[in-house]
């Protein structure tokens, strides 16, 4: 199956008018998913309960046709609840594997800042190598293993920072806002009538692929050009965050790399055939707001971190 790149952006928009019927507003949010999907890469949603996070990820694997799994986070999960664990059977005297549920082609992990970093760092592997390792034995994940992680602001009680090592194979964060006063208004009108749990198919979302196109939608990034300024560009904007008084610590080289492959996805979805620096522009504060650190004066003075982020895009100069 080969995908060229209007077939992609059609795709993209069938999946967009899927999540419509289960999700009100949120378009900004979809389309940084779809990003991320064609991409390759993890995603960080951060925002106070209530807000949808969860069932947007339903809804968003439902619509792609995506195996889906959920793990709860709670302090008392171990890493043998996500991976899974070898058990002895008695009946062939030999150890067999019981895979967890991170056994799935998208994965939920629902509030992931409650369970200490320990168990955080069982997924570690999972999302860079898209494997994992039991008793010495690896095993391989689905070729489209994606991982759409949500958490609550860390202002909140009884969370823990997630670790620099994990934060950084995320390709976003995005924090999801309390929707618009019009928005709010259709959410109450559409679900204040329904009682019971609400599941994307009882709203009519269904799958318009499988894996296999997701996986020719990524295959047709290849036909899309990141011209050698552009490249410049990125990592320019990356060694910037390096050199920043009010940062402590700046983006890595992986960093270039998922910026430069986000643009690409972002590209492909406005059916272009090659990286704009409005891409780059577009894409900067998701990539680099949870990969940076700021100084302690710079959090005395309650800098914020998305405005940094903007001023350094603001200040490096963008090719013609």
């Amino acid at each position: 199956m080969t995908m060229n790149l209007e077939d992609v952006r059609v795709l993209a928009d069938a999946i967009r008018a899927e999540i419509a019927k289960a999700i009100v507003g949120q378009e900004a949010m979809v389309d940084m998913l779809l990003v991320a999907m064609l991409s390759e890469g993890h995603v960080l949603l951060e925002g106070p309960p209530g807000t949808a996070k969860t069932f947007l990820a339903q809804s968003f694997a439902t619509a792609v046709g995506l195996d889906f799994g959920r793990i709860q986070f709670t302090p008392d999960l171990l890493p043998g609840d996500i991976l899974g664990s070898n058990l002895f059977n008695f009946q062939t005297s030999q150890f067999t594997l019981t895979r967890g549920p991170i056994f799935c082609d998208l994965l939920l992990a629902d509030e992931i800042n409650r369970t200490p970093p320990k168990t955080q760092a069982a997924l570690l592997e999972a999302m860079q190598e898209r494997r994992v390792t039991l008793d010495g034995e690896t095993h391989l994940l689905p070729e489209r293993f994606m991982v759409v992680a949500t958490q609550n602001p860390i202002e909140n009680q009884g969370v823990y920072p997630l670790p620099e090592a994990q934060l950084d194979r995320f390709l976003f964060k995005l924090l999801v806002p309390y929707p618009a006063e019009e928005e709010e208004s259709r959410i109450v009108a559409t679900y204040g009538k329904r009682s019971g749990p609400q599941r994307p198919a009882d709203l009519g979302v269904a799958a318009v692929t499988n894996a296999a196109g997701l996986t020719a939608a990524s295959a047709a990034l290849d036909h899309v050009t990141v011209a050698e300024d552009i490249t410049r560009y990125v990592v320019r904007l990356i060694r910037a965050t390096r050199e920043h008084a009010e940062l402590t610590v700046g983006a890595s080289p992986r960093a270039a790399v998922l910026l430069a492959n986000a643009a690409r996805a972002r590209a492909a979805l406005d059916g272009r055939a090659y990286v704009i620096p409005d891409d780059v522009k577009a894409l900067a504060v998701p990539v680099l707001r949870h990969r940076l650190t700021l100084s302690p004066a710079a959090e005395i003075e309650g800098r914020d971190m998305e405005s940094l982020v903007a001023d350094l895009v603001e200040a490096t100069e963008a090719p013609r």
